[in-house]
């Protein structure tokens, strides 16, 4: 069998992503799959780090008339629940972990230190970063792009819904065409929805490659670490 293509990986999970069917809250069936699935990729011998969103807890751009960093801050608070709630399911399965949060909460996590983490995943533990990069106005895309280029992951795969990037929303539009490969100036320039522009920058400065693909079928994580084509790759043109 072919090894893996990478050796330190962040694994970008949306809050939605954690909710499976019912669209809101965690589905335990979903995320015991995704800690299955994390499991094989550190068995290979992997480095993951995962930086977990909550969309599926709190939108704080949705509270109308709501300050926005307070909207924020509640919105870091739901991505630690989720990583808590993963840390649970990986813990289950025998797979070291650690949650690290950039918001200090000792009593249930560690502050995020950027060398602690490295040192985690030399020790083949998995990384969860919680409660984004701590600061309103700033996604969990931005997060990921930011603890990739710090941790020096290879790699950032982020799993949607949708099996890769699209023209349009293949939800709404059945004759959306998908992309196999883009380059950095494309997602910006034709403003897809992949990550917000933020993000992008940041990856496209510090030339880390972005792999799109979807949750929607059984080891598609292991899938993508041991090379298959699958999702849509972005990288420098």
């Amino acid at each position: 069998m072919q090894g893996p293509r990478f050796n330190r990986i962040i694994l970008k999970l949306s809050g939605e992503a954690l909710a499976g069917p019912q669209g809101f809250g965690i589905n335990f069936e979903t995320i015991s799959q995704i800690a299955h699935e994390i499991k094989e990729v550190v068995d290979l011998g992997v480095e993951v780090a995962v930086v977990v969103g909550g969309g599926n807890i709190w939108r704080g751009r949705a509270g109308k008339g709501m300050d926005r960093t307070t909207a924020d801050h509640m919105g870091m608070l739901a991505t630690v629940i989720n990583a808590l709630a993963l840390q649970d399911a990986l813990e289950n399965r025998n797979v070291a972990t650690r949650v690290q949060t950039a918001i200090e909460m000792r009593q249930i996590a560690e502050p995020y230190i950027r060398r602690r983490a490295v040192r985690h995943l030399e020790k083949k533990r998995v990384v969860i970063f919680a409660a984004g990069t701590g600061n309103p106005f700033f996604s969990t895309d931005t997060t990921a792009a930011l603890r990739a280029a710090e941790i020096d992951a290879e790699v950032i795969l982020l799993a949607k819904k949708v099996d890769g990037v699209y023209d349009s929303d293949p939800m709404e539009n059945p004759e959306a065409q998908k992309f196999n490969r883009l380059n950095y100036i494309d997602v910006l320039r034709m403003g897809l929805k992949v990550m917000d522009s933020t993000a992008t920058s940041l990856c496209m400065d510090n030339r880390i490659p972005i792999i799109v693909f979807g949750l929607d079928k059984p080891d598609n994580i292991k899938k993508v670490i041991l090379g298959e084509k699958i999702g849509t790759y972005i990288e420098e043109g």
